[in-house]
């Protein structure tokens, strides 16, 4: 039998730890490139099909996440697990939590290596799900000291800042701009985008010694951070290069303008195996870019499935392929 497991389920099932562990092995260990393919896209009429395949790293599952993104911009997820020994259908479960959890796991494994140990004031833009498993995340891995918030909507920003400043039990502030939110911060955390795609971090904004983590520019008609933010990193660090340099928005305009930068970008597995931040001096800037990855979706939803199991937690489905 299938078992299923809701949004609510996967967010029970999972804690910001284990999860960060989990991603931080990924990247640790030499995984064999075939396990993870590159992305499948369909796309038609302003919607499209997105599908991501990986085989586990542990060797018990093998996966498919499926994001469907259809009008007006409501996605939706879907994971998909079956067990190694048996290719047999094991487990179909909600993504959307995975998927905050594993984006903002991998961007705490990439901030902890790339800023040294050192409590944080951190900035973010945006106040959805994206923003606010980003600074769980973090502040699982570092001290916040201070946490400024920029969302186009006021309520929201204030609401997001209430929240935080209770659950961190430090300042978090409400700013009226993103340059205001961006001001002195260490870690600028770039969970938005403008309506019409306009960036809305901009490079002159940056101060050194400014770690930048991007998000949100995933597919080429996306934008999040302008050309002027690729071209003062001094190190960019990916979790797919191939697909941040030639498939996102944000690094598809810095090359129109004239930035080069794949000199500068290296793998976050090669940031976590052979420590990339030696190379650094104390007021470069450097970006985080991610994507997301199948590898991420399909270790973090094995260690929910195996959970789910053990604990009895989800819903045993009678059917069969």
């Amino acid at each position: 039998m299938v078992r299923y497991l809701s949004q609510s389920e996967t967010r029970t099932l999972l804690a910001w730890p284990e999860v960060i562990a989990c991603l931080a092995s990924v990247y640790e260990r030499a995984d064999d490139p075939r396990a993870a393919p590159p992305k499948v896209v369909a796309r038609s009429g302003g919607v499209w099909l997105r599908a991501l395949t990986a085989v586990s790293g542990e060797g018990g599952c093998m996966g498919v996440k499926i994001i469907a993104k259809g009008h007006p911009k409501a996605a939706d997820h879907l994971i998909a697990l079956w067990k190694v020994q048996t290719g047999a259908l094991s487990c179909l479960m909600s993504a959307k939590g995975v998927t905050a959890m594993r984006t903002a796991g991998t961007s705490a494994v990439a901030v902890d290596r790339l800023v040294r140990k050192r409590a944080l004031r951190v900035a973010v833009l945006g106040s959805g799900h994206e923003a606010s498993s980003h600074v769980s995340a973090l502040a699982t891995v570092r001290e916040i000291t201070a946490l400024a918030v920029y969302s186009p909507t006021a309520a929201n920003r204030d609401a997001f800042a209430a929240r935080f400043t209770e659950t961190l039990s430090v300042p978090c502030h409400a700013c009226g701009s993103p340059r205001a939110a961006v001001e002195g911060a260490d870690v600028v955390i770039a969970a938005a985008r403008s309506h019409d795609e306009t960036p809305i971090l901009q490079g002159s904004w940056l101060e050194p010694g400014m770690t930048v983590v991007s998000i949100g520019s995933t597919v080429p008609e996306q934008r999040e951070v302008d050309p002027e933010v690729v071209r003062r990193a001094t190190l960019i660090v990916a979790d797919v290069p191939d697909e941040v340099a030639h498939e996102t928005g944000d690094m598809i305009a810095a090359r129109a303008a004239g930035v080069e930068f794949e000199s500068r970008m290296v793998a976050l597995c090669d940031l976590t195996r052979t420590g990339a931040m030696s190379r650094l001096a104390a007021d470069d800037i450097v970006m985080f870019k991610s994507v997301g990855s199948a590898l991420q979706d399909i270790a973090v939803s094995e260690m929910c499935f195996a959970k789910a199991e053990q604990t009895g937690i989800g819903t045993l489905l009678p059917m069969e392929l």
